[in-house]
């Protein structure tokens, strides 16, 4: 009697589902919005910002990150090499972190596929000339420099 009771709860479920719209994509045809703060497999680097420190290429674990420099009038550094292997990277956002001066994002692109592994090497050149979109991913909603708090504060009105 109990067995029959089990096949019929489970054929009340089924039921219920078998009339609702399906929720399965058709992926290569359909895609489901991309969040704003997603960890892409990408990344968005901006030279201008780069000063060349290293903390992101110390942060990562697994050593993806190739940075070489030179030094230029004295303080300066000139950044003649800045490498990442994303074969190997497994896209903690531990350089996005430890970056100070908001110069490296993951990207909000998630489809890396590639034939050749040496193209998912990627160069300096090939960061700069990439046009992927940066994630909102580990980016700061309370301004560092006092300027930015000041217009901040404006623009809530004075709080």
């Amino acid at each position: 009697m109990s067995a029959g009771v089990g096949i019929l709860k489970g054929l009340s479920v089924t039921m219920r589902h078998l009339f609702r719209k399906p929720v399965t994509v058709q992926y290569p045809e359909e895609k489901l919005p991309i969040p704003a703060r997603i960890r892409g497999t990408s990344f968005k680097w901006y030279a201008e910002l780069c000063t060349g420190c290293s903390m992101c290429a110390r942060a990562c674990p697994h050593g993806v990150i190739k940075i070489e420099t030179h030094s230029a009038d004295g303080a300066s550094r000139v950044i003649d090499k800045y490498e990442i292997d994303t074969g190997l990277c497994m896209f903690c956002g531990l350089c996005v972190e430890a970056c100070p001066f908001g110069a490296l994002f993951l990207g909000k692109r998630i489809e890396n596929s590639t034939y050749c592994r040496d193209d998912l090497y990627l160069t300096k050149e090939r960061l700069m000339a990439d046009d992927v979109e940066a994630s909102e991913y580990y980016q700061s909603a309370v301004p560092h420099h006092p300027r930015e708090r000041e217009v901040m504060s404006a623009a809530r009105g004075g709080r």
